[in-house]
């Protein structure tokens, strides 16, 4: 049996790594993407480009709008004139927030009654407009608390100061919640399940389009020998990938990693099982290695969304959480992101590796069974 393994590992290799391309495919692409995923994914929200329709041009206004500026979330690019130029502004994409100061704003300061400031925001993104207006508000509490505490001072003396809470916040495992921190590592399982999956959904088929699946079939190899020789190679891609990946992602993007890298070795090898499995499982059913490809990526991109790579699943509908319980990318996802910014142990982790070890081993169990010696 040993023997008959190690001539299809040998196989596997050579026909792997005899093209120049597909070693550019295989390690190249992968650190390309997460560079560049790296870079581009993000949801943390600065710089957010403003216009300010200053109508009381009073000290008062032009002191809101400095505190604006100095929080380093609104750049002023533009000074409107009127409610008219605010408009097309913002229809023009030419920025994101406005604050509009209207007559009378110091006048209300100043006469003790409620001034009113308006903040408009484009909501075409919602999660942008919705931290920007919160990040509005915060500002403008603040410098209103500040105007209350002077006045109290002003009109009391000492003995007119109140009590106020400081309110000190600490942020667990992402100290500085940098968004990068949390989607490099997701990065890291969207690659090696993408580059896993793809690679092994053709390897069955491409034995057929090339014509060797009749020379396999008239040897003594086994249906669990054909795939253990098809897997393995794979298999050793996809660890080399992850190891390439977590090197960057640490060294470059400054991820860190808290936790055991035997543990993220042993989730890996469990995670690898899932999309090696699932691949030759399609590679099965397909009969061209263009039908194989456009069903791995009809399987991965809703596993992708349905993952928690983008969006919580808590926040999706009650039978979609139910349908994620069979994806495994949402378990390596956990996994990782624990290893990486928590440094846990197995002792939290085991109800995640788990379900791979279950997942992992049905779909191997599936291709094996799917496979017959025959044509």
């Amino acid at each position: 049996m040993l023997e008959r393994v190690r001539h299809m590992l040998i196989k596997e290799f050579i026909q792997v790594f005899r093209d120049p391309r597909m070693r550019t495919v295989i390690f190249l692409i992968p650190c390309v993407q997460v560079l560049v995923i790296g870079y581009a994914v993000s949801t943390d929200v600065k710089h957010i480009r403003t216009a300010v329709c200053d109508l009381d041009n009073s000290q008062e206004s032009r002191d809101v709008t400095a505190r604006f500026v100095r929080s380093g979330y609104f750049d002023v690019v533009l000074a409107a004139s009127d409610e008219r130029a605010v408009r097309n502004a913002l229809d023009r994409n030419d920025v994101t927030a406005v604050l509009q100061f209207h007559h009378g704003f110091a006048e209300d300061l100043q006469a003790g009654r409620t001034a009113k400031l308006q903040v408009l925001i484009d909501g075409t993104d919602s999660n942008t407009a919705s931290i920007a207006m919160s990040y509005a508000v915060k500002i403008a509490t603040a410098y209103s608390q500040n105007i209350l505490v002077e006045r109290a001072e002003r009109a009391l003396g000492p003995a007119g100061r109140v009590g106020t809470v400081s309110l000190r916040a600490r942020a667990w495992f992402n100290e500085n919640l940098e968004s990068r921190n949390f989607f490099v590592p997701g990065v890291l399982v969207i690659v090696v399940a993408l580059s896993t999956l793809l690679l092994t959904s053709m390897a069955v088929v491409r034995e057929k389009e090339i014509g060797t699946m009749e020379q396999i079939l008239v040897t003594p190899i086994t249906p669990a020998e054909f795939i253990l020789g098809k897997t393995v190679p794979f298999a050793v891609i996809g660890l080399i990938d992850v190891a390439l990946v977590t090197l960057l992602g640490a060294f470059w993007f400054e991820v860190p990693i808290r936790g055991s890298l035997w543990l993220l070795l042993l989730g890996t090898g469990l995670f690898l099982m899932t999309t090696l499995g699932g691949g030759l499982l399609i590679s099965t059913f397909s009969q061209t290695q263009q039908q194989a490809m456009m069903t791995t990526f009809f399987a991965f991109f809703p596993a992708m969304l349905l993952s928690g790579f983008a969006f919580p699943i808590a926040n999706m509908p009650e039978p979609v959480q139910w349908l994620t319980i069979v994806n495994p990318l949402r378990y390596f996802l956990v996994i990782v992101r624990a290893l990486f910014l928590k440094g846990v142990g197995l002792d939290v982790l085991w109800p995640q590796m788990l379900p791979l070890l279950i997942l992992g081993t049905a779909l191997l169990w599936s291709a094996v069974r799917r496979f017959h010696k025959t044509l």
